[in-house]
């Protein structure tokens, strides 16, 4: 074998001879070094470039980096710039004879990943963006490219075997695209996706994407024919042809493969290989005409028809192209990557006045458009801009192409890598610095159960994480007593977990006809929770149901909660309990992280809050076909929260099946004297100068008299008084009552420091159920009782007393700021989705 050994492992004119019997070894025991065979070789580069992104990946997240930046700086990493200085580093792991393979495997990856790309773009909604995102991206892009071409004539080193013109179309390529892909998943990440801005901005980057492949298959065209502008020409012409073949041909021929297959089934076999083998035609048709091979695959992705062949073939492929093929693409350019060609002081400084002017150009050409002519505030233009500069796998593609065809040498190509990532990586803390959306208060007064009007509508919110959760949520809202006079609203909202997996949001901005078959499983859930509150909403009269679908991290999902209570004026947010029963009648913990979520939105809420704990509710007896019979029982100590769970169980006591226990609890002569409530001494709207206990005392003796006096010849409640003096004598007359009641309705108890529970929070498993309500989910306690746990919003005194009307306001869909929703009974504008790169 002759190999040329130089510098870096770099070589102009290299002649590698190379034996195919070296593509495996017979093994260390016989004297090979695996390292000189190209498959060993191989595996270990592979190896090596997925550790070093994902320990990048790891290390920039607490930075909110988009993966591209830590695959690009993997790529550096390993390459000439940093362990590639080791000669021994470079002529051992990425000597020169493995390039070859290496590249050939980066463009197999990159190749599949174009084509995802190309899938999960809906091309059609070019046609629905409208004039102000049409005007942004364009206007977004001819800034960025005078700049790119000014900078055309900065570079002295350049090559000089291309035209100055293809010279310039390739720069200013280069710094005007904005990477979608990337976009999305930054917009995701803020939580910026569903608001006007997150919209404008995905829309904006989808023509600003479709104008950079125009432009990069015009490129190409030109950088390969320089000679004769007639070839050129034809390569144009041809790729035209090959695209309105792909549409008028093959789209029709996927059509009808997708017609023969029956709704709810999968796909076989032989049309997914085929389609995937068509990926390759494709790429091979576009190489052979003069342009790249990933246009010809992102043509094919674009042309496949929205829907279920869609998804499969993402989830089929996307976690094996992107997370082990990709990064070897983002390698290749790593290796290429020589941070040492940047010399002196003067490049340096050229390189930062290109970032800036690239920056400013994009940043000033939307706010010309977003702000003088559509009148968007300056900020939001701003950051509008500041997100439109997001570069990633396009503009790499670009660069890769323009160096093969030696438009960039080595100096230009390092420094348009380290623009494109230095432009990537400050956007985002930019971009949570100067841009928080700001959300309105929303005064509404009807912010608790006690509260609301009793001949008034009653709006609840109610999370739901699994179908699992759906039964007995039902059997509740039922038992809420809806009436004509008092109908109840109900927003039924589907959590679902924000993955990595581009799969996973489709059902964000992919809401499909009713009746297609569902595309994945968080989808099928979300069909099988909303036909449940559909046939709620048709058997049960007086109650309006809107399912909507909130997608984000465990981490801020309380968030999208509050946020959509507090847009909704709702009463009452139903969640359920992390645990749920098991056959032998224990309780065990299903997802830790929704313990998290639900201690958040105590803690958050704008109105009241009711954890519910769900052992079988919903297997009550029925007094008829279409009545339920429940026996109810509240355990009332005294505070806010007790107050509050006796206003919800006196309004379900108003149905004809409910039958209400109330057991208030009275401290005893025994009974140890309460700690006073210091703050609360100071509060200034306790003009009286009683003590807070006092007055909670007597906020509780007016509800019960009340309560008492209105429901005194009812003889489906009843009222019981039951003096005890310590936490030991409260356990055992709870336990006298249970089981004859199926759904205990109880006070958080938050702020109260009762001598009746004394000693129980010290064994509370669970604090956000308080004292009583942990005692009554605990496993060892009734196995056939639900528990519904209530926390009384506690809002400021002009909140609580505000004279805002409580009628409903329709709020647009772009005040959802900080929100990730869809409602799931409109369809929403297709193509806004998002990629994970």
């Amino acid at each position: 074998m002759d190999l040329v050994s130089t510098t870096a492992n770099k070589s102009d004119d290299t002649i590698v001879c190379y034996a195919p019997t070296m593509i495996t070894t017979n093994g260390v025991w016989q004297g090979d070094n695996p390292l000189d065979f190209s498959l060993p070789l191989f595996i270990l580069q592979l190896t090596l470039v997925v550790i070093v992104t994902r320990i990048l990946v790891f290390t920039l997240k607490p930075f909110r980096q988009p993966r591209v930046i830590s695959e690009i700086l993997g790529g550096v990493v390993l390459g000439p710039s940093v362990l590639g200085r080791n000669q021994g580093f470079a002529n051992t792991i990425f000597p020169l004879r493995s390039v070859m393979v290496l590249e050939t495997m980066a463009n197999v990856g990159l190749l599949y990943f174009l084509f995802l790309v190309g899938v999960e773009m809906d091309i059609s909604v070019i046609r629905r963006t409208g004039k102000k995102a049409l005007a942004i991206a364009v206007v977004g892009m001819i800034l960025p490219f005078v700049v790119g071409a000014c900078f055309s004539f900065l570079l002295p080193s350049k090559m000089h075997v291309t035209s100055q013109g293809t010279f310039i179309l390739f720069l200013g390529i280069a710094l005007s695209v904005t990477a979608f892909p990337v976009l999305a998943r930054i917009l995701a990440e803020l939580k910026l996706i569903n608001t006007e801005i997150g919209r404008l901005a995905l829309s904006s980057a989808l023509v600003n994407d479709m104008c950079a492949w125009i432009l990069l298959a015009l490129a190409i065209a030109l950088a390969e024919n320089d000679t004769s502008s007639l070839a050129s020409l034809w390569v144009i012409l041809s790729s035209a042809a090959f695209v309105v073949f792909c549409i008028f041909v093959v789209r029709p021929g996927i059509s009808w493969m997708i017609r023969r297959t029956p709704e709810g089934e999968s796909f076989s076999e032989f049309h997914i290989c085929l389609i995937l083998t068509g990926v390759m035609i494709c790429g091979f048709i576009t190489d052979a005409i003069g342009t790249h091979s990933v246009f010809g695959a992102f043509v094919f992705g674009l042309i496949i028809p929205n829907g279920p062949l869609g998804v499969t073939l993402i989830e089929k492929l996307e976690d094996f192209v992107s997370g082990l093929l990709l990064p070897l693409f983002f390698a290749i350019s790593g290796l290429k990557t020589d941070i040492s060609y940047i010399r002196g002081g003067s490049t340096w400084g050229i390189m930062i006045v290109v970032i800036v002017l690239a920056f400013a150009g994009k940043v000033a050409g939307t706010l010309l458009v977003a702000a003088v002519f559509y009148q968007m505030p300056v900020r939001e233009g701003f950051t509008l801009g500041l997100l439109m500069n997001t570069k990633g796998l396009i503009e790499m593609i670009v660069l890769n192409v323009a160096s093969d065809q030696k438009v960039l040498d080595e100096q230009s190509f390092a420094m348009m890598v380290i623009v494109a990532i230095i432009m990537t990586a400050i956007i985002t803390p930019i971009v949570i610095s100067i841009y928080r959306p700001g959300r309105r208060f929303i005064p509404y007064k009807r912010r608790t159960i006690q509260r609301s009007k009793p001949d008034g509508e009653l709006r609840v919110l109610t999370c739901i994480h699994t179908p699992r959760n759906v039964p007995t949520i039902i059997d509740l809202l039922e038992a809420s007593h809806p009436t004509k006079k008092s109908p109840i609203c109900v927003y039924v909202l589907h959590l679902v977990e924000l993955t990595g997996r581009a799969s996973a949001m489709l059902i964000v901005h992919n809401t499909r006809k009713s009746g297609r078959p569902a595309l994945n499983r968080t989808q099928a859930q979300s069909d099988h929770i909303i036909n449940a509150f559909e046939n709620f909403e048709q058997h049960v009269g007086c109650v309006s149901v809107q399912p909507l679908t909130a997608i984000s991290p465990y981490s801020s999902m309380h968030e999208d909660i509050c946020n959509l209570a507090e847009d909704k004026r709702v009463a009452l947010i139903i969640i359920p309990f992390h645990k749920q029963q098991t056959i032998d009648g224990g309780m065990e913990t299903t997802n830790p992280a929704l313990r998290l979520v639900n201690q958040n939105v105590l803690a958050n809420s704008p109105c009241s809050v009711g954890i519910l704990v769900d052992k079988g509710l919903n297997g009550s007896t029925r007094l008829a076909a279409n009545q339920l019979s429940h026996h109810i029982a509240v355990l009332f100590f005294g505070g806010p929260d007790d107050r509050e769970a006796l206003a919800y169980a006196w309004r379900m006591s108003e149905h004809p099946g409910i039958t209400l226990t109330v057991l208030r609890f009275i401290p005893g002569e025994e009974a140890a004297e309460p700690v006073q409530h210091i703050n609360n001494l100071k509060d200034p709207t306790n003009l009286s100068g009683e003590s807070a206990d006092a007055r909670e005392k007597k906020l509780d003796e007016e509800i019960l008299n009340e309560f008492r006096v209105k429901n005194a010849e009812d003889e489906s409640i009843i009222y019981i008084e039951k003096v005890v003096n310590n936490g030991e004598e409260t356990v055992a007359a709870v336990r006298t009552i249970d089981s004859a009641h199926d759904l205990f309705i109880v006070g958080r108890g938050q702020g109260m420091t009762s001598p009746l529970t004394a000693g129980l929070t010290d064994w509370s498993e669970c604090q956000e159920l308080g004292a009583i309500g942990d005692l009554l989910a605990s496993s060892d306690f009734a196995s056939t009782v639900s528990v519904l746990v209530v926390q009384q919003y506690l809002g400021i005194g002009s909140q609580e007393g505000s004279g805002e009307s409580d009628s409903p306001i329709a709020l647009p869909d772009e005040d959802y700021n900080s929100i990730e929703l869809i409602n799931r009974r409109s369809t929403p504008p297709r193509g806004q989705r998002v990629f994970n790169q």
